[in-house]
């Protein structure tokens, strides 16, 4: 079983603002109310929508295409039927039936509150009111819209409620797709995904088998899809992404040093300082990292927190100072970019161990996802030579990042995205604050790459990179390599439906390109009808990117001032990192 993370809570210390864990108390957390009261009313206006649709499809719609073929398709599920098939229809329609859907509900709720070794309170909350909310539009819909049943066979009794929507696929939505995401989210062990994609799967199944049954039309199937979907985004939205809710802090922890009864050995042949980021490392992660450093011969590390003045940089510089001789770093993408800040040119190996919400370098140099386990095989490994990226502008004083760095779309989604949403949920939390940002304005800009002449470009982000890969293991740039000695550039301005469509389709189709093009695509000269090319792709040394208003900007995965202007340019192996030794 995975460790959960606990959720946290900002405390105020002499020393800044840092984040622990939160106190279960009876008392509800501050802006329960609030929080509430939008999932309420997000709820009246999922019902009314769904209501509206119904009315839709049996009022001034019903003589339009698709309505028209709807009876078509039952009769074919009709004329399909065989023993088998009826008995596996059985199985999927229970799947989503009350007393089913009422059951895992309430184990799931029960064993996230009980196993792990903290609750996890906002996680059953979720689960509970996504499906509990599902029901109640569900019943409202039905008592507003009137709709009969297929013209068939019907191999259930008809419950006196209306066709329309499918209560029995609503519910398994809500339900099946919750626990994915909670699975998605949770999980570190490879097996995630098969599981998740299993659950996923579970309302197809129930809607296809009320179809085959005879107890629905292809449109009342399709609105409990919608309206489970509509539950969980409205309720993962307030209890993950809304930061109005917060719990009781209490007293932070000061550094920890470990024991050095080994010490004297250790001194012989440098030290190994562990730089940690206590929000997502607790204490049983920091014994499983020690167990696993003294397997490699490192039985003296020492471990420095980070704080929210410093998330690692100064306690990198400082140990490099002391004379360590390895840094280990335990965090999110944050953490590893500013210890690699103080890293950068001194040759001192760098392992990072995951510990955060989208670990992108992690991903993307094949490393595990759990954190023991990464830091086995980095210790396993070899040291290698590392591109990193420099990057300064406006309000912005020049630093390093290691994976990615942007302005625009992306930048206004981690803007959205609070700590406490990516705690419970992990990289989810970044698809619902997507939610929000989708409508982020296009953004005018100049580009100049190296000595080439001025671009000028309309974008809705723009993404400087070492890496191509990010969540879910989408590839954006497929060109980019963390030791080519190149940066690389996208640039994404889709316009409408249509061009979101062919963005989509173009990052998707290169995402299975495994090497560098042998011909790099150059920049579109000017009027050469950028305005239809949703995706461009570029790469430099050098970059200065101008921005006609300020932009929100993130370095990897940290929003930073928002500004008119970012300069990046690489510098090629500058930072030594641990790596797996690869078979060939």
């Amino acid at each position: 079983m995975p460790t959960a993370v606990p959720e946290r809570a900002a405390e105020t210390t002499g020393e800044g603002t840092r984040a622990v864990p939160a106190d279960h108390s009876s008392v509800l957390p501050r802006g329960t109310g609030i929080t509430a009261a939008r999932i309420g009313v997000l709820t009246v206006c999922q019902a009314a929508l769904m209501v509206g649709f119904g009315l839709l499809i049996t009022g001034p719609a019903r003589h339009v295409w698709p309505m028209t073929v709807e009876d078509h398709v039952n009769e074919g599920f009709v004329h399909l039927r065989t023993a088998r098939l009826t008995t596996l229809s059985y199985l999927g329609s229970q799947a989503g039936n009350t007393l089913t859907v009422i059951a895992i509900t309430l184990l799931s709720c029960a064993a996230l509150l009980f196993v792990p070794r903290l609750p996890m309170w906002r996680q059953a909350v979720f689960l509970a009111v996504a499906v509990s909310l599902q029901s109640l539009v569900f019943l409202a819909v039905t008592s507003s819209v009137d709709r009969h049943r297929p013209h068939v066979h019907r191999l259930d009794a008809s419950p006196p409620t209306s066709s329309y929507t499918s209560g029995h696929t609503g519910a398994a939505t809500a339900l099946y797709a919750g626990l994915a995401v909670l699975v998605l989210s949770r999980v570190r062990r490879p097996w995630r995904w098969p599981l998740a994609a299993l659950l996923f799967l579970v309302p197809v199944a129930v809607a296809v088998s009320r179809l085959y049954r005879g107890m629905h039309h292809p449109t009342d199937v399709i609105g409990g899809m919608v309206n489970g979907t509509l539950s969980l985004l409205i309720v993962g939205r307030a209890l993950f992404a809304d930061t109005s809710v917060t719990a009781t802090a209490i007293p932070a922890p000061r550094a920890e040093h470990t024991d050095a009864t080994d010490a004297t050995a250790e001194a012989e042949s440098g030290t190994t300082a562990v730089i940690y980021n206590p929000t997502v490392t607790g204490e049983a992660a920091r014994e499983k990292l020690r167990r696993t450093l003294a397997q490699h011969g490192h039985h003296a590390p020492e471990f420095i927190e980070t704080t929210p003045d410093d998330p690692g940089t100064g306690q990198a510089a400082a140990a490099v100072r002391d004379g360590a001789t390895l840094v280990v770093v335990c965090g999110g993408d944050g953490t590893v970019r500013a210890a690699a800040d103080a890293l950068a040119g001194t040759g001192v190996p760098l392992v990072v161990v995951p510990c955060g919400t989208g670990n992108l370098l992690a991903r993307n140099l094949g490393l595990p996802l759990t954190p023991d386990a990464a830091l086995d095989a980095a210790l396993s490994g070899t040291p290698h030579r590392l591109d990193l990226g420099r990057i300064e502008g406006d309000d912005l004083a020049p630093t390093h990042f290691a994976a990615m760095s942007g302005a625009g779309l992306d930048a206004a989604m981690l803007e959205n995205t609070g700590d406490r949403a990516k705690s419970a949920v992990g990289w989810p939390a970044y698809v619902l604050a997507a939610v929000t940002t989708l409508r982020t304005p296009r953004m005018r800009l100049t580009v100049r790459l190296d000595d080439g002449p001025v671009l000028h470009r309309t974008a809705r982000m723009v993404l400087l990179a070492n890496v191509g890969t990010v969540q879910g293991g989408l590839t954006l740039l497929p060109a980019a390599r963390p030791d080519d000695g190149r940066l690389d550039l996208l640039i994404l301005d889709p316009r409408g439906p249509g061009g979101w469509l062919r963005a989509l389709g173009t990052l998707v189709r290169g995402g299975g390109r495994q090497a560098r093009p042998a011909t790099v695509r150059t920049p579109l000269p000017e009027g050469a009808g950028t305005k239809d090319v949703p995706v461009e792709f570029l790469t430099f040394r050098r970059a200065e990117l101008a921005f006609a208003a300020p932009q929100s900007r993130e370095l990897d995965g940290d929003p930073v001032t928002p500004g008119r202007r970012l300069t990046a340019e690489v510098r090629p192996g500058a930072l030594t990192v641990m790596l797996p030794t690869r078979e060939k």
